[in-house]
């Protein structure tokens, strides 16, 4: 059968399948599940690099999660979350969180840039008693001491409490049409740059890298992700494919919310470590141990197991239609 004649015969279905996702009950959902594993399981063999394919494999895999959460839930509703659900969203929205990466990694290339051309751009993005603060910690030779100027309880719960609002003021801002969270995602990449680069024309960069990316690495990570959320509410409301406008928002906002959700712990540990032992100013070795472990893990939580997670899963789905 050619791939536009098995569209046409299908797409009805899979457009319910896709619409009446949230509102169906387990059986029927099951039901579901089964004859679109066996269109996905058609698809892949016939048409394996086909825009059809890859449509039946995200609606498949998002059914999956939900069946999957549904047998579990009463037991097992936080484990499933963190688990299954969450990685699902994330696999979902690997264009978003790109997008969002980019935008900040551009943002903060532009940042850099500027400084080196123009000296008091330093002083419009980080303000000037920022600036006057640092300069006069260089010269007693502690560039970073303004990490030890209050005690480590306070720090945490104040340094939290921002992460967490910064972060939900870059999804909340994704409602006027993603540009609001593209506006965020450009100024705090621009902020990174040129704090940076100013960091690097008073000589001391490296010890800028291992003190601030002790806890930066995480709380960077988080804006980049909360930019993701951001970006899948506002695409919701530009691109509501066969919903109404109305419940692809509702969709898109519960998405979203979900993710900001998803970054709570990030938010936790991040305050953690810059109130407990980013001041401690860690050598080389000690600081590379939490650096490190911390990039790998954003990179294996929210990408390679997501991709893992919705390979196994369609694995799953073909031997069982089989």
């Amino acid at each position: 059968m050619r791939e536009a004649l098995f569209k046409k015969h299908n797409l009805d279905k899979w457009q319910e399948f896709e619409e009446d996702a949230l509102n169906v009950n387990p059986d029927i959902l099951s039901e579901r599940f089964i004859a679109l594993t066996d269109d996905l399981s058609y698809a892949r063999t016939f048409y394996p690099d086909s825009p059809t394919t890859k449509y039946l494999n995200g609606l498949t895999s998002s059914l999956f999660s939900k069946i999957y959460a549904n047998k579990r839930e009463k037991a097992n509703r936080f484990i499933t979350f963190w688990k299954v659900e969450l990685p699902f969203l994330f696999y979902q929205s690997q264009k978003q969180l790109l997008f969002s990466f980019i935008i900040f990694t551009i943002s903060a290339l532009i940042g850099a840039v500027s400084v080196a051309y123009d000296d008091s751009f330093a002083r419009l993005i980080l303000g000037n008693e920022y600036v006057e603060m640092t300069l006069e910690n260089v010269e007693k030779g502690d560039p970073l001491a303004v990490y030890g100027n209050q005690d480590e309880i306070s720090m945490f719960f104040l340094i939290t409490i921002n992460n967490i609002r910064v972060s939900f003021i870059t999804f909340v801002m994704g409602i006027f049409f993603s540009v609001g969270t593209g506006y965020f995602l450009i100024f705090n990449g621009i902020m990174v740059g040129v704090f940076q680069y100013f960091c690097y024309q008073h000589g001391f960069l490296e010890t800028s890298l291992l003190t601030i990316w002790l806890h930066g690495t995480l709380e960077i990570s988080s804006i980049v992700i909360a930019g993701c959320a951001g970006l899948v509410m506002g695409n919701s409301l530009l691109f509501p494919k066969t919903f109404t406008r109305l419940e692809s928002f509702k969709k898109g906002a519960k998405q979203g919310l979900k993710i900001i959700i998803g970054l709570v712990p990030l938010f936790i540990t991040a305050g953690f470590i810059e109130s407990f032992l980013t001041r401690k100013h860690l050598s080389l070795i000690p600081s590379m141990m939490i650096i490190l472990p911390s990039a790998l893990f954003i990179i294996w939580y929210f990408v390679v197991y997501p991709i893992q997670l919705n390979r196994f899963s369609n694995e799953k789905f073909i031997k069982n239609s089989l």
